[in-house]
């Protein structure tokens, strides 16, 4: 419980920081100056004009290394982080749907248990065939179909391989979830619950946060962590190393644990792109469930009786054949 409690105090931490630091970078523009970003706090308050029309005291410290924060500006989480080009590879060998990438995800972005960004589905590919946990989540496509369908410019494609949507465009028309072949995208149709500490934050694609009502949102590859050079917390929370992420121009891959080629792990392993067929151009890859490291049936025993329905239609038929 205390670790958790740290973690969602550092999160909003950050949030708070970054927010004044966009505040600081709109107010005053090429003025700020380059000091060290842990400089501490002066406790002299300066009042600033928000984007939002508002006047508002933050510490003046901050005006001196607001350059240093990961939060951009929303030309900049558009273009997306110069000389990246991102990818996931996903495991199937080493899943065993422990869920632990699922929470960690939704306490980084403040979602409610029920929205899944990043689900796990259970595949069976034929009826002699084996089922087998398929984690799944944005493909963040080369060729989106939901880009090219979204009439107000709110889902976008950048430069660093990453889609992702600005909700202060979106109209919630759901257009974009539509034209997903992969269903990966959720409309938050209730008032999302936020900590009161950040809920009146400024909206940054690049964060997610605050969600909104009445608009689509998605796993967004964490591109606030990763300006930081951290992981997306469903690869550093996997306690069996299933997801590999890194940057395809540098051809490296890493679960938290091992760093590899990119292109030769796909090239040993026969690694695929789901529905590739489609000319989606995803760039998430999968590796076979080939040699896997746990029975399907551990993921499945112990769940919880709401999630292990999902299931059962495929599970039960396969235990009474055991």
């Amino acid at each position: 419980m205390k670790q958790e409690e740290t973690h969602d105090k550092g999160r909003r931490d950050f949030l708070k920081t970054a927010a004044v630091a966009t505040i600081a970078a709109t107010a005053c523009g090429s003025l700020a100056c380059s000091c060290s970003s842990k400089k501490a706090p002066a406790g002299d308050k300066v009042k600033l004009l928000s984007p939002d029309g508002e006047i508002v005291e933050i510490d003046s410290s901050y005006l001196n290394h607001q350059e240093h924060m990961a939060i951009v500006s929303k030309l900049e989480a558009r273009e997306g982080i110069a000389g990246k080009k991102f990818v996931m590879v996903v495991d199937l060998a080493r899943c065993k749907n422990a869920r632990k990438c699922i929470t960690a995800c939704q306490k980084w972005h403040y979602r409610p248990e029920e929205t899944e960004w990043l689900t796990v589905k259970l595949i069976k590919d034929s009826e002699k065939a084996a089922p087998y946990w398929f984690p799944k989540q944005c493909f963040h496509c080369d060729n989106p179909p939901c880009v090219k369908v979204c009439p107000v410019d709110a889902t976008y494609k950048r430069q660093d391989g990453l889609v992702l949507i600005d909700n202060d465009r979106c109209i919630g028309c759901k257009f974009c979830m539509a034209a997903c072949p992969y269903s990966t995208r959720v409309f938050n149709w209730d008032e999302p619950e936020v900590p009161f500490d950040i809920k009146d934050l400024a909206y940054n694609p690049e964060t997610g946060i605050p969600a909104k009502v009445g608009t689509v949102e998605k796993c967004d590859f964490c591109p606030d962590r990763a300006r930081e050079g951290l992981l997306p917390p469903c690869v550093e929370s996997c306690p069996n190393g299933v997801f590999y992420f890194g940057d395809e121009n540098e051809d490296t891959v890493t679960n938290g644990e091992e760093t590899i080629s990119f292109t030769q792990l796909i090239k040993d392993r026969a690694g695929y792109r789901y529905m590739e067929e489609l000319g989606t151009k995803p760039r998430v890859y999968y590796l076979p469930p080939k040699d896997r490291q746990f029975p399907v049936e551990r993921g499945y025993d112990d769940l919880e009786p709401k999630i292990k329905d999902r299931f059962k239609d495929i599970m039960e038929p396969e235990k009474k054949k055991s």
